[in-house]
């Protein structure tokens, strides 16, 4: 409370305007009815007489009355398509489900965490008088939920939530609509082009213009539904804004206040079901029994979870897209840039961006130009950069990263908790914030409650306790909440494995650390190993912002590598020394670049830096955090060098699904034998085929059935295929 936070979900009878001892037990109900909400009035009048409906009406727009079809039967079938989409919310049902929702999350969370200056940030841009559209992560099926609860409380009002329409049934539908839902009518089909489905995506564009006309904060989810195999990027949420973009390019409104958010959970609540591999959608029963279900395991339960909602900096959409034009540059596919140095065939790594788009395009956004297009694609991975470095970490994720890179095979909780404490502390260091606070023997002890089904706690002499992750799924689900931590983490985790792979054939990888450090790495040399990594990594792990340049994030990597101690400059003969701040004669080049320049001319040092050289650090912390930072990457790459490994094995041809199930048997198998079960993922497992599809080591070929995979030309022998599975290993860290 003193730093400016507030628990959200702590209704109390000073936060309502009554007193008494009835309204200490009345205080949720009362608190809920004095919810501010505003009045809403049923937009289908407007959404009619607006020009889009009105084009599709008269025929002037593809799919409108151009067949001879009669207007009334048109305007008829745009209210029932407007009725599948949204409903005017209704102020009684809002005030009831938010008094249900506060008693449920109370029994659910221990806090719901949200700090007064963000809050403050927000009111002050929706002031503006310009339409609120508010981006978040996606971590729990809640989240749709809880963030309208959240803003709602805090006086924001009602917030619009996009949903996903094959995710609920109708039922389902008709309730989160009348709470201020969106959804796509099953007319608007994403893939599709017929008549029909063009008619209803007009209707959709139409009313998401006058949603933002009447200035109803929006929110939409950037991230796929939790769990979900598949691209990290949502197509439905790219969807929904390329129509803001839309509506800000035709001047239906002059601007529109992009607001990033972050929500993070110490354990994510668990789904009804796997509702990713169920046929059937979740429903009102269903919802209502998981709910019941939850409530029972956790009544009576001391140790419950917290929550943390961030609100990063809002920003204008109309001065990004200023903005971003001006610095777009060359881009290169995988294969083009990766694949001749892998086979040998050049030893130049073009410093370009990578073109690699995994999220598929939908209809909705093919309504845009090309550029447009572009710029919805970098708009949202530019929010979601911003969203993730604005989440917090919670103690969990701090617990699973230490269980599983330090000390798989067991620690003792006096020793834990000196490591909880580093972490914690280098995570500050580096501008994160973190969600939890307290003694640090309670929070470790909090900690570990709430991870009991995933850890083994042995009580040893002395009256220590012995903290073992369990095998199997313990270590897959605590791989996932390590996950949290790798963004914190990254530049210098990928500036680790790239040592790595400049050391792994000069020196032993089981020789001493004394060992390591003899060798001298020049800059050049790191340049060209970071730039490999970068671009076999995908890119919906790096989330590079796009005004960033290939060379800029490699002087990062390094900078963040001399920063923390793990490389030191080397004095060569005949070099200037680093510490010489003699004057320099001044040539024609200037040494200052104008603040938005952004370009390739960002690289005209790199001659200069040729001569730099640079060795491991000699501190003592300097080997255990080195390999700490290699084995955060060390689950995606395992996938990756076992996935090329499996080039021998894997029957081809097949289709994608088919190929990603042969290699996750195989991935799960390796994993029994080595005891690594973190890279035993499906996700990684899509992630590597879709990597080397992209790298042309798979490729699709037409076939009756559907596209099929098979194995290119390139990396048919075995030799090339041996090539490519050391020029992953080589960052791996055993």
């Amino acid at each position: 409370m003193d730093l400016g936070f507030c628990n959200v979900i702590l209704v109390k009878e000073e936060n309502t305007r009554f007193r008494g001892w009835l309204v200490r037990r009345l205080c949720c109900f009362l608190w809920s009815l004095e919810q501010r909400i505003p009045p809403c009035q049923d937009p289908l009048q407007k959404i009619m007489e607006s020009t889009g409906v009105q084009s599709l009406l008269s025929g002037r727009a593809p799919g409108g009355a151009g067949e001879g079809q009669p207007p009334a039967l048109l305007k008829e079938e745009v209210r029932r398509i407007l009725g599948h989409i949204q409903a005017p919310p209704r102020p009684f049902l809002l005030r009831l489900f938010s008094w249900v929702l506060l008693r449920f999350l109370n029994c659910l969370f221990l806090n719901v965490q949200l700090h007064k200056g963000q809050m403050k940030m927000v009111h002050k841009a929706a002031e503006a008088g310009l339409p609120l559209v508010l981006l978040s992560t996606h971590k729990s099926l809640l989240d749709g939920i809880l963030l309208p609860f959240v803003l709602l409380s805090q006086g924001l009002g009602v917030l619009r939530v996009v949903w996903d329409t094959h995710a609920c049934t109708p039922a389902l539908r008709a309730l989160l609509r009348s709470l201020g839902g969106l959804f796509l009518p099953t007319e608007a089909n994403l893939f599709l082009d017929s008549p029909e489905e063009v008619f209803a995506r007009g209707v959709v564009r139409a009313a998401v213009e006058q949603l933002l006309l009447s200035g109803q904060p929006l929110l939409i989810f950037l991230e796929e539904a939790p769990g979900a195999p598949g691209p990290r990027l949502s197509a439905l949420g790219q969807a929904w804004l390329g129509l803001v973009v839309q509506a800000v390019q035709a001047g239906i409104v002059p601007d529109v206040t992009l607001v990033p958010v972050a929500i993070a959970y110490d354990l994510v609540p668990d789904a009804p079901y796997d509702m990713h591999q169920a046929s059937v959608p979740m429903g009102l029963w269903t919802g209502a029994l998981a709910v019941l279900r939850r409530l029972c395991s956790g009544w009576g339960c001391s140790h419950k979870a917290c929550v943390r909602v961030q609100l990063a900096q809002p920003f204008s959409l109309q001065e990004y897209t200023t903005n971003a034009r001006s610095c777009w540059g060359d881009r290169q596919t995988l294969e083009h840039l990766l694949q001749p140095v892998i086979l040998g065939h050049c030893a130049i790594v073009p410093d370009t961006e990578k073109e690699q788009e995994w999220t598929p395009v939908t209809r909705l956004l093919l309504a845009l130009g090309e550029e447009d297009q572009l710029l919805v694609r970098r708009l949202s991975r530019h929010i979601l950069n911003a969203s993730v470095a604005s989440s917090a970490v919670m103690s969990t994720a701090i617990m699973a990263t230490l269980l599983l890179t330090k000390h798989r095979k067991g620690v003792a909780l006096s020793q834990l908790l000196g490591d909880f404490s580093w972490l914690t502390e280098e995570m500050l260091l580096r501008g994160f914030d973190v969600g939890f606070s307290g003694q640090l023997r309670s929070l470790v002890q909090h900690t570990l409650s709430l991870l009991r089904a995933h850890v083994v706690l042995l009580r040893v002499h002395q009256g220590d306790l012995l903290v073992v992750p369990r095998p199997g799924r313990g270590l897959v689900h605590l791989a996932h909440l390590s996950a949290e931590l790798l963004p914190i983490f990254l530049s210098e985790a990928v500036g680790a494995c790239a040592v790595r792979g400049l050391l792994a054939g000069r020196v032993p990888p089981e020789g001493p650390w004394e060992l390591h450090g003899v060798e001298l790495l020049s800059q050049r040399e790191l340049y060209h190993q970071v730039l490999l990594l970068l671009h076999l990594l995908p890119r919906d792990l790096l989330l590079l912002q796009p005004c960033q340049s290939s060379y800029c994030y490699c002087q990062e990597v390094l900078d963040r590598l001399i920063q923390c101690g793990l490389l030191v400059a080397e004095e060569t003969p005949g070099s200037r020394p680093a510490c010489d701040t003699g004057r320099q004669r001044l040539s024609a080049k200037l040494l200052w670049k104008l603040s938005g320049d952004f370009s390739d001319s960002d690289s005209d040092d790199f001659e200069e830096a040729q001569g730099r050289c640079f060795r491991l650090g000699e501190q003592s912390r300097c080997p255990d955090f080195f390999i700490f930072l290699c084995r955060l990457l060390r689950p995606l790459l395992k996938a990756f060098a076992q996935a090329a490994a499996f080039l021998r094995w894997g029957r081809l041809p097949d289709t994608e699904s088919g190929y990603v199930e042969q290699l996750l048997g195989f991935l799960q198998t390796s994993a029994q034998e080595e005891g690594l079960f973190e890279y035993a993922d499906p996700n990684l497992a899509l992630s590597a085929v879709w990597t080397f599809r992209d790298l042309g080591v798979l490729q699709q070929t037409p076939s009756p059935a559907g596209p099929q995979l098979t194995l290119s030309p390139a990396f048919a022998s075995q030799d090339s295929q041996h090539k490519l599975e050391q020029f992953i290993r080589q960052f791996v860290c055993s």
